[in-house]
């Protein structure tokens, strides 16, 4: 089942449920009346935990977007390793990188006792990046809601289509391009590194790479000379492979658009958020970049939409997957 899910993915036929004849639509009041209080469970637990840990939110958000471009969001990457399947969690993107899963137990429980076999966890997670988005200062949007849960993971999966923190454009630009996602959906949802951090071991190569690659040489006032020397102070040339440093050295709590003021001067953490400058030959992605970094409010309805859009790459309903009593485990029958 995997290789055929994978393999839909590799020739670009996205079952997309706002699209696919005959698949019923993700809605908007899904749970109205199978479980009103879903969202609000979902919204309490996610604000609770950010006042004790607001590192959080970019976890969270991280969790989605993980979840999307590997099979779709279906939750896949919840599940737990067992005899005869490799769990995502173990994947080189994400071992020892995402975080959350805790959070996600706790709400699914609380969801359980409320609503027994309701709400899914791929739904768990859509409602929960959200919530956490705003309640860092970002836009709020409505989520489609109604995904059901994979019966599978893809370790394989989550390898090959979740983009590397060095990718080059060219690779982006296709690693989106495969979940059905466009340019303008890559710049907006890379604003999503306005909040987070990073791995030493994930931001070494640019720091330590040519001062050119990122800036063309252009840095009279040495702000790249000095954000690069800080930097250095947290990532040596060898070890402290895990310390971290914020993805937004200027605001790193708050969700706003202060990373695309960042990457205009060369100042993206990662070498993938550079070079939406430094390789874009054209010029229509440092528009984008500068159209944001210039008007807040456009980047946050901008990236409503797009979120919403990769909220439904791929999504399993109706009659396909089902509704996990734990997310970290398929149902036993």
């Amino acid at each position: 089942m995997e290789s055929m899910r994978l393999t839909l993915f590799l020739m670009g036929i996205l079952l997309n449920a706002t699209t696919l004849s005959g698949v019923k639509l993700l809605v908007h009041d899904y749970y109205e009346e199978k479980c009103p209080l879903a969202e609000d469970i979902v919204r309490h637990n996610v604000e609770v935990a950010l006042l004790n840990n607001p590192r959080l939110a970019a976890s969270l958000l991280r969790l989605h977007f993980h979840d999307c471009f590997v099979m779709g969001c279906d939750a896949s990457v919840l599940l737990d390793s067992v005899e005869g399947m490799t769990s995502e969690k173990l994947a080189g993107p994400n071992v020892n990188s995402l975080h959350g899963f805790e959070l996600i137990d706790k709400i699914k429980y609380l969801l359980e006792e409320e609503c027994p076999i309701t709400v899914s966890c791929a739904d768990i997670l859509a409602m929960a990046a959200r919530d956490a988005v705003q309640l860092r200062g970002g836009p709020r949007w409505e989520v489609l809601l109604g995904r059901k849960d994979s019966l599978e993971s893809s370790f394989s999966g989550a390898n090959l289509f979740i983009p590397a923190p060095n990718s080059s454009l060219e690779v982006l630009i296709d690693n989106f391009k495969q979940q059905g996602l466009d340019i303008e959906d890559l710049v907006t949802l890379s604003g999503s590194h306005t909040i987070g951090r990073a791995r030493c071991l994930n931001f070494r190569q640019r720091i330590y790479e040519s001062e050119d690659e990122y800036h063309h040489g252009n840095d009279r006032y040495k702000r790249y000379t000095t954000f690069r020397r800080i930097l250095r102070s947290i990532c040596p040339v060898e070890g402290r492979d895990n310390k971290f440093a914020p993805l937004d050295l200027q605001t790193p709590e708050r969700f706003d658009n202060q990373y695309f003021i960042n990457i205009l001067g060369g100042n993206g953490l990662l070498g993938s958020d550079n070079v939406l400058i430094s390789q874009d030959l054209d010029g229509k992605i440092t528009k984008h970049v500068w159209a944001y970094a210039s008007n807040e409010k456009l980047f946050f309805a901008s990236f409503a939409k797009s979120m919403i859009k990769m909220g439904n790459i791929n999504v399993l309903t109706g009659d396909e997957g089902e509704i996990r009593r734990n997310c970290r485990f398929v149902n036993a029958y």
